[in-house]
């Protein structure tokens, strides 16, 4: 009601009760449109971990019968230790394994400790170079990835758990094939290459020196080929960590994040090349990613299992052999959770 020139216009008039009924229907409306939200925010997690879920294979007998296991150290007990393992069923006769067997035989062309500390501050990925020379459980000195031949995933876990002296987590094997459709998915992977070079069973690609973007079929030629480089294998450990950081940088990225159908699509094309251990579901992956939610490419560290070079065992093969006594400063440090520092103090 309005006071005009000592008269009275009508204006609308609304009671303190049609007042409090229309800021009620307001405050309902909004909490409708929240929940219709969280429903759908809800259905889409869980086909994404349906997803994750259904197109996983899982790893029976992942793990060594428990007397045969490291005790967890109290220091590292909130630490995760995840062992990701590497085959290649395009590996092809020409000078190169095949190893369409894994995970229960067969064996691994790369294997990557991953350590993500209590503190969730970063990542460390520890490449084991297969040819490394070590003591096998049951069979003596052979190559670590003989240990898949031997006796599967598990014998391989007891070997490392051995070796370390410390408790593995989960793990997770990864079919080389199923970087070319995670590469596509992810609308490439941008990489800086320190050293150019043609694949020799990719003859049509090539690799400049420097940055680039990988399609998926360039990012399977790139972590696979060893044969053109004058270290062979090193080189290629190398080249697939800076795969792995590139990958990881892209998927914790904004534009990642925050696209519903890139994820969705990467889970697709990814999950049916992994196998994983039966305790490692899409939930527990993504507790573990929540955690993590801090963490940035410059948090990534990557290194290689220490060792002495090459050399050749008792019966000729053709060994890497491994620094035991830095080795053993790792497994300390892993003990106590400080692998940031043993980085540091190594200069890895």
């Amino acid at each position: 009601m309005t006071h005009l020139n000592g008269s009275f216009e009508d204006t609308e008039y609304q009671s303190p009760e049609k007042k409090k009924r229309t800021g009620l229907k307001i405050l309902l409306g909004a909490l409708s449109l929240v929940l219709i939200a969280l429903l759908i925010a809800g259905g889409y997690l869980f086909s994404l971990a349906r997803s994750f879920d259904n197109n996983t294979t899982k790893l029976p007998d992942a793990f060594p019968e428990e007397s045969l296991r490291p005790v967890k150290a109290e220091a590292a007990k909130d630490a995760v230790n995840i062992l990701l393992l590497g085959n290649d069923t395009r590996a092809t006769d020409q000078g190169e394994e095949n190893f369409a067997s894994l995970p229960n035989g067969g064996r691994s062309d790369t294997m990557m400790l991953v350590h993500i500390p209590a503190n969730r501050e970063g990542i460390y990925a520890t490449s084991i170079m297969r040819d490394t020379w070590l003591d096998i459980p049951g069979h003596g000195k052979a190559k670590v990835n003989a240990a898949f031949a031997y006796g599967g995933v598990s014998l391989a876990v007891q070997t490392l758990e051995g070796l370390l002296d410390t408790r593995i987590d989960h793990v997770a094997s990864i079919d080389f094939e199923g970087f070319k459709g995670l590469t596509d998915a992810l609308g490439g992977v941008e990489i800086n290459n320190p050293i150019a070079f043609s694949p020799r069973t990719a003859k049509s690609i090539s690799f400049p020196k420097g940055v680039q973007t990988l399609d998926g079929e360039e990012a399977l030629s790139f972590v696979r080929e060893r044969y053109a480089f004058k270290d062979g294998d090193y080189q290629r450990v190398r080249n697939q960590q800076l795969y792995v950081k590139a990958v990881m940088s892209t998927l914790m990225s904004k534009e990642t994040l925050t696209d519903p159908g890139k994820i969705s699509e990467t889970v697709k094309q990814f999950a049916p090349y992994v196998a994983v251990d039966e305790t490692l579901d899409a939930v527990k992956v993504a507790k573990l990613g929540a955690t993590m939610a801090n963490v940035r490419s410059s948090d990534m560290h990557f290194f290689t299992l220490p060792n002495k070079g090459t050399g050749r065992s008792a019966d000729g093969q053709s060994i890497v052999i491994p620094d035991t006594g830095v080795i053993s400063d790792f497994a300390e440090a892993l003990s106590k959770d400080k692998v940031g520092e043993f980085v540091e103090d190594n200069d890895l």
